[in-house]
């Protein structure tokens, strides 16, 4: 949940650093660091808080072609100027940044003993003291110091007497190679590196690079030698910045129109009234194999995975479950042969999902990926899957990503239920709704004006509860899930039929309830949870798509109403959705939060 940036080459490498640290920002950091190996010497400054802080520390230029930064977010011992990294061992010869988690800290404390004294209360500086004590080069002592440790780790470290090389390694937590003309790069986030190259290596789980400006070398745990290809990536820098607009968040919550129809450009198939998923791996008489798929993510991507299973199975009549990535692992699940595996991650780094896949393949089930970040781990190790090119996405909250899956996993639904029931008209119809769905969007960022209004009315609420049935429940999820990550107002979502089973007594007049109201059979019943809700004086804002003949009773009912275009089942969570994220947005930023780091939070989580 950290970043990485290191460099070795013959260009000044502060600002190299201290650009790739912002490029970092986005993934949430609580306090950052650099070493730089400036004549013979490591030289190391680092700062609680944002970047300007370690900006403002650095007292003129620090020399030197070769060095490693870090943005940390606080896991072992506060966010303070001590607990930053990069970590030094007593003598100053080596500096070391971490991303993970130590297990066996307290034995390796003991193996060190009680005369090492420590400068900070974190997990990563015993590595710093471990490589103190190993003999031989820098890539075999820290081999000798990773077979030590229990955990997790993406690992930098420059040693002052080897000034122009870098070992970096790679266990659970990634880190990928750049490489450029007499130089070479190294980070946790592509992110960092595409204004310097295109050409990267992707480290696997196990393997340890040595880093020069003449290039690079790469070794497993076991000493034998690791023969790694570049690939060269699509270099999206300019994605990268906020295009004038005052926030990423805001840049992506407008910019979905153009990441759907990018999500859905060459897969809708007019011939045969399907969709075109070339990269599953699957051929037609696999998908009539299919008797139940199982759907795992954490987060935004979860709630993704609940949409798309009611999507699947309302076209497909395949049983679909939905479940968090990290209780699916932990309770010896039971992997089914006729049965396909789903991972969703914006990412493709998500730990907990990562564990999940592996958990899986292990049992030997198929694993399909939805994924955004083209070469990651998840991408990498699936048996197929659909990328969403929705492009880099920067701020915390997922938006244009999230929508992306819903757009996954529609097209998903379209083929399985063309392999099954779906009529040829029926897909038509289908199709033709996910072709209008960029206008649809844009309809909803029309009403942009109205939406913050509203959040306006409501920012000083304490509490709000997002209520909705079967197809609306996951977008109630989702517009909780928004609201409470960067506005920090506590939001709940549950089944509307929930509602009497215990939340209902929570509601009172200064709890808002945004009850989710599809153009759907369930109306009716959706409509008298609004009447529970105003009953007990609670503020209702309606969010529909319903027909002309109900609005006349969601309006006497509702306080306040929020109405998008009506959709099929494919689209209805993405129409929705955006309206959700317009709400968030203008809550948090009317509480003035930082809407794209909101506190506590980071982009990717790559630990446990």
């Amino acid at each position: 949940m950290c970043g990485i940036i290191a460099y070795t080459g013959k260009q000044p490498v502060l600002p190299i650093l201290l650009d790739g640290l912002k490029r970092l920002e986005y993934r949430g950091y609580d306090s950052t660091g650099i070493s730089i190996v400036s004549r013979k010497k490591i030289k190391t400054v680092k700062a609680a808080g944002k970047l300007n802080m370690l900006e403002s520390k650095i007292n003129g230029p620090i020399t030197g072609g070769c060095g490693i930064g870090h943005t940390r977010w606080a896991t072992h011992g506060a966010p303070t100027d001590e607990n930053a990294h990069p970590h030094t061992d007593p003598s100053n010869r080596f500096a070391i940044v971490h991303n993970g988690i130590i297990e066996n800290v307290d034995a390796l404390k003991k193996l060190l003993g009680k005369e090492a004294v420590y400068s900070s209360q974190t997990d990563s500086e015993v590595l710093a003291h471990l490589l103190a004590l190993q003999p031989g080069d820098l890539l075999h002592a820290v081999r000798e110091v990773l077979a030590m440790v229990v955990g997790t780790y993406g690992l930098a470290v420059i040693d002052q007497q080897h000034p122009d090389t870098i070992v970096v390694a790679r266990n659970g937590s990634p880190l990928i190679l750049g490489i450029g003309e007499n130089e070479m790069l190294a980070a946790s986030d592509m992110s960092a590196l595409s204004r310097h190259t295109n050409q990267a290596v992707h480290l696997d789980d196990g393997e340890i690079a040595k880093l020069s400006p003449q290039g690079f070398e790469v070794i497993r745990m076991d000493s034998s030698v690791a023969n790694k290809e570049a690939i060269t990536l699509n270099n999206q820098n300019a994605n990268y910045d906020r295009g004038g607009h005052p926030h990423y968040l805001y840049k992506e919550i407008i910019d979905q129109p153009d990441t759907v129809q990018q999500t859905l450009s060459g897969r809708l198939d007019d011939r045969f009234s399907t969709a075109h998923l070339g990269g599953l791996n699957l051929e037609a008489r696999d998908l009539i194999g299919v008797k139940r798929i199982t759907i795992l993510g954490c987060g935004s991507a979860l709630y993704a995975g609940m949409a798309g299973a009611n999507m699947i199975e309302s076209l497909a009549r395949i049983p679909v479950t939905a479940e968090a990535a990290a209780e699916f692992r932990y309770r010896n699940p039971v992997i089914e042969q006729d049965t396909l595996y789903i991972v969703v991650s914006q990412s493709g780094e998500t730990f907990d999902t990562l564990a999940a896949l592996r958990e899986v393949r292990r049992k030997g089930g198929f694993v399909l990926g939805i994924v955004n970040s083209v070469g990651s781990t998840i991408a990498r190790e699936v048996d197929g899957g659909i990328y969403m090119h929705a492009g880099p996405e920067v701020s915390v909250a997922s938006t244009k990503a999230y929508t992306s899956m819903l757009i996954a996993f529609a097209l998903l639904a379209l083929l399985l239920g063309r392999s099954r029931d779906v009529s040829p008209q029926q897909g038509s119809r289908l199709i033709a709704d996910l072709k209008q769905l960029p206008d649809n969007i844009r309809s909803v960022l029309a009403m942009e004006p109205e939406i913050a209004k509203l959040a306006d009315k409501y920012k000083k609420s304490q509490s709000a509860f997002f209520i909705g049935r079967t197809n609306g429940f996951p977008i109630a999820l989702e517009g909780a899930q928004k609201l409470k990550e960067i506005s920090y107002i506590h939001a709940e979502a549950y089944p509307a039929s929930e509602l009497k089973h215990g939340p209902l007594a929570l509601v009172t007049g200064k709890t808002p309830c945004v009850v989710v109201l599809p153009n759907d059979d369930l109306l009716p019943k959706s409509i008298s949870s609004m009447e529970e809700i105003k009953a007990r004086g609670g503020p209702v804002i309606a969010l529909t798509s319903a027909a002309q003949t109900d609005e006349d009773r969601i309006d006497a009912l509702a306080d306040d109403v929020i109405r998008v275009p009506d959709a099929d089942v494919l689209t209805l969570s993405a129409v929705m959705g955006v309206a959700l994220q317009l709400f968030a947005y203008h809550s948090a930023l009317s509480l003035g939060r930082d809407v794209d780091q909101p506190r506590n939070l980071a982009k990717s989580v790559t630990v446990e």
